[in-house]
Parts: C-alpha cells; sequence; structure tokens
C-alpha cells in the first residue's frame, strides 16, 4: 500500500510502498478516505528538535483521519465493516491510575498514533477498538476528518461555563477558530479572538464566529475591550497561541476570579506576573488532547446540532500531492489542510 513515510532523520516525507497492516484482535484495520495535516506533522516534516527527540525512523506519519472500517479483529464485536469512523489517535495503557479513574487522556504511557506508532496518512492502518469512534450520519467526511483537532477545542472551550460570558481567545489558528465557533454556540456574550497573522484574522471575520479579531500587534487590548462594552475583564481565557506575549496579555485582561485554559504550548523560559494570578484569584487549566471519552461525545453532539465549523477546512489535495498541503500550512495561510486518500 501507499503510505506517507518519515524514512529518513532529516526535513522532508517520503511517498512510498510498505506492507499493509494486520489488525490484532483487540484491532480494528481502517480504509483511510480523509486525513488531516497537523501542527505536529509539520513539525515532523521540518525535523525541529521536538521530532528529533520524540521520533524514531522509519514510521507512518499522520493521526487525523476518517475512513471506514476494513477488517476486524478477531475479538471486536463493537464495530462493523463498512462502517464510517474516526478515532482517538491517544493509545492509553488501561492500567494506570489515570486510566482508571476517569482520567484517561491523562495516561503517563501514552502513545500517540503517527508518532509512537505507524499513523493514519496511508491507504490503512490498525487502531485499538476501543478508540475507533463511529461517525453519525449527520457529520460528512471532511468534519469527520478534523475530529481530532475539534476535539481539542471542545475540551478546552467547555473546560469552563461560557453562557452570558465575555470571551478571549489568544491565537487564531484552526483548534482557536473551533474554540471561538463552539463558545458563540453556547451562549458566550462576547467572543474576542487576537493573532498577529492578517489571514488567520481574515479568516475569523469570514467565519463569523466572533465579535471581533483583533491584530496582537501594537494591541492596546483593554482599550479595544473597553470599546466592545467589556468594562470588568475577561471571565474565560484560552490560551492557544503559544505565545508569551499573548498569555501576558490575557492574564493582565483577566477580571477577579477569571479562568484561563491553556493548550498553547509555551517554552519552557516563559515567565508571567504572579501577582496578576495570585491576586486575582484565576484559576489555570492545562489542556492535553480529548477527554476521553467525554470530549468524543461533546463534539459529535455539537456537530448534530448544527454548529458548523467547515469553513476552517481551506485547502485539499491527493495525498501523491501531500507536498503542496505541507508548504500550504507552512505559509501559515491556511485553515485545516485535507489529504485525499479515496
Amino acid at each position: 500500500m501507499k503510505a506517507i513515510v518519515k524514512q529518513y532523520p532529516k526535513e522532508g516525507l517520503w511517498l512510498q510502498d510498505v506492507p499493509c497492516p494486520k489488525p490484532g484482535p483487540n484491532e480494528v484495520l481502517i480504509k483511510v478516505r480523509k486525513a488531516a495535516i497537523c501542527g505536529t506533522d509539520l513539525h515532523i516534516y521540518q525535523w525541529d528538535s521536538w521530532a528529533q527527540k520524540t521520533l524514531k525512523t522509519p514510521l507512518v506519519i499522520g493521526h487525523e483521519f476518517m475512513g471506514e472500517v476494513a477488517e476486524l479483529g478477531s475479538a471486536v464485536h463493537s464495530l462493523k465493516v463498512g462502517q464510517r469512523v474516526s478515532g482517538e489517535g491517544h493509545i492509553t495503557c488501561g492500567k494506570c491510575r489515570n486510566c482508571r479513574t476517569g482520567t484517561q487522556h491523562l495516561c503517563a504511557h501514552t502513545q500517540g498514533t503517527g508518532i509512537q506508532r505507524h499513523g493514519c496518512f496511508a491507504e490503512f492502518f490498525t487502531l485499538p477498538a476501543e478508540n475507533v469512534y463511529p461517525l453519525s450520519d449527520a457529520i460528512d467526511d471532511e468534519l469527520g476528518a478534523i475530529c481530532d483537532p475539534f476535539g481539542n477545542a471542545v475540551h478546552t472551550a467547555l473546560s469552563f461555563d461560557l453562557v452570558g460570558e465575555d470571551i478571549l481567545i489568544t491565537g487564531a489558528g484552526p483548534i482557536g477558530l473551533m474554540a471561538a465557533a463552539v463558545a458563540k454556540r453556547c451562549g458566550a456574550r462576547n467572543v474576542v479572538i487576537t493573532d498577529i497573522n492578517p489571514h488567520r484574522l481574515q479568516l475569523a471575520k469570514k467565519l463569523g464566529c466572533c465579535t471581533a479579531a483583533l491584530d496582537a500587534n501594537d494591541l492596546n487590548l483593554k482599550k479595544e475591550l473597553h470599546a466592545l462594552g467589556i468594562n470588568d475583564g475577561i471571565a474565560v481565557g484560552m490560551e492557544m497561541s503559544g505565545s508569551p506575549a499573548a498569555l501576558a496579555d490575557m492574564l493582565d485582561a483577566m477580571q477577579p476570579n477569571g479562568k484561563v485554559a491553556l493548550l498553547g504550548i509555551l517554552a519552557p523560559s516563559t515567565k508571567v506576573d504572579w501577582d496578576l494570578i495570585v491576586f486575582k484569584g484565576l484559576h489555570l487549566k492545562g489542556i492535553y488532547g480529548r477527554e476521553m471519552f467525554r470530549t468524543w461525545d461533546q463534539m459529535q453532539r455539537l456537530l448534530e446540532g448544527g454548529l458548523d465549523i467547515g469553513g476552517i477546512i481551506t485547502h485539499h489535495y491527493p495525498y501523491e500531492e501531500f507536498e503542496k498541503g505541507f508548504a500550504a500550512m507552512a505559509t501559515g495561510e491556511s485553515g485545516k489542510v485535507i489529504l485525499e486518500w479515496s
């Protein structure tokens, strides 16, 4: 079968013929229809310091997908051949304290699809049956392919009560924009998003999910918030940018007892004004992946209920032209990029 492989420990990816995998007793073989490129995949392509210390080559990469069940392992009885599915790419141990006490997404022994085990940028790949999530007929193939990042957005956005509140999102990438759509759908009064990328700010305005999309370059955030009638500060912040400057602006703008969800990956050297956190009594929550499998149920119900995130997808390429997809990602002038596998 054809697969996109990190064959060598250097920049680049390679389209190769590799053996088609066979599912183990508790696994499912999935025929991939569509897969989406993630920022993590771009790090792997560029072979940055994170990729160098995390991956072992050769490896089939990719973890955002939708497809159909092609074959069942001998012990799998909960799924059917031909069923449309997406799936959770974090493979957990099922035995540690977190797995056994309701926080499976924080398993200390997690293996990532397309990171520690072969991924979905292939005609076929295997996934444990418990990680496979059947797709409702109300969810089309394209949206099924971006369930993974949409789940990150849902997990972040629904960490705190949004109804009637003023929300600030720093970072207008695809996950930030999807979180904005969720916040608006769930009854936020104002949803303000900031970024330094004009293309992403324009996409935010086009999607219509934000009260305001603000350029973070030379931004007087408090002044802009006052102009919107937000005079008491931000109730819920969602940090999606990984920018220390954006986090500093957010903490300064928070109201006392405000809640901040942190999804962006900040450098270890990032400094914060602890007085803002301590004396405002702020609540900070780190976000990792999707809650298993509560977030999956929430995202499917949101989509079934009419939440429209299709505008987040801006580019499509056949898998043979994956280089074009990665080039589009690298420019920063894209939303989600879909690779077509069938």
